[in-house]
């Protein structure tokens, strides 16, 4: 029966050897083939003094019954000495730090013109009539809005669209279309937001975003 050569790897090291062991092959196939290579191919090198061994089982977690059986294969040769037999520390994965989506921008959108930006936005002027602004995330503009907005461009139903005096032609958020600006009941020249309630477009006060966003966190 033909043995394989290369489950287990034997390399030499400042301190002794390192047999490297495959772990997704077949146990008694691995053990096999170490024993194979104690005792025919790896012969030359593997006589003389005593040589200090370090087994590295990779990801494979041996139990102490397989461990043993690794030392009697490996003890058959009186001059290895085992020093360890490891298994590599499974990786923890880290999350990845939360990308931070906001842009800034500045100027004025004039009648023709449309500005569109990735993620959340904040637009420092004023959206004039037959301007267009959109966003796939937030729309936060510190200046007038009186062309038009669409924020959750791409279907996010959660975006809101904030401006310091809205009176905007038409609001968009994901695919909800605002009722004409005549119906908002909106009168005096505070900071307002949109927003989507059960499916149809709201327009609120600022400082009553809490509402939706209760647990938003403060960055």
């Amino acid at each position: 029966m033909s043995v394989a050569k290369h489950h287990v790897m034997i390399k030499g090291v400042k301190d002794g050897l390192v047999f490297l062991l495959n772990d997704a092959c077949d146990w008694q196939e691995l053990l096999q083939e170490l024993q194979h290579k104690l005792e025919k191919t790896h012969q030359q090198i593997l006589t003389g003094p005593i040589i200090h061994v370090n087994v590295k089982l990779g990801n494979r977690e041996a139990t102490d019954e397989q461990k043993e059986e690794i030392r009697a294969v490996i003890k058959q040769k009186g001059n290895l000495l085992i020093q360890s037999i490891e298994s590599e520390p499974p990786k923890v994965e880290i999350p990845p730090e939360p990308k931070v989506t906001m842009t800034t921008l500045r100027g004025m959108i004039r009648s023709g013109q449309t500005l569109h930006n990735e993620g959340d936005l904040l637009y420092l002027g004023d959206v004039n009539p037959g301007g267009i602004i959109t966003s796939t995330g937030n729309i936060y503009i510190m200046g007038s809005l009186r062309g038009m907005a669409h924020a959750g461009l791409d279907g996010d139903e959660k975006a809101i669209i904030a401006a310091s005096h809205m009176r905007p032609t038409q609001l968009r958020i994901a695919g909800v279309i605002s009722r004409s600006p005549d119906e908002w009941g909106i009168e005096e020249a505070f900071m307002e937001f949109a927003y989507v309630k059960e499916g149809k477009m709201e327009i609120d006060k600022l400082h009553q975003l809490h509402r939706i966003w209760p647990d938003a966190p403060i960055k």
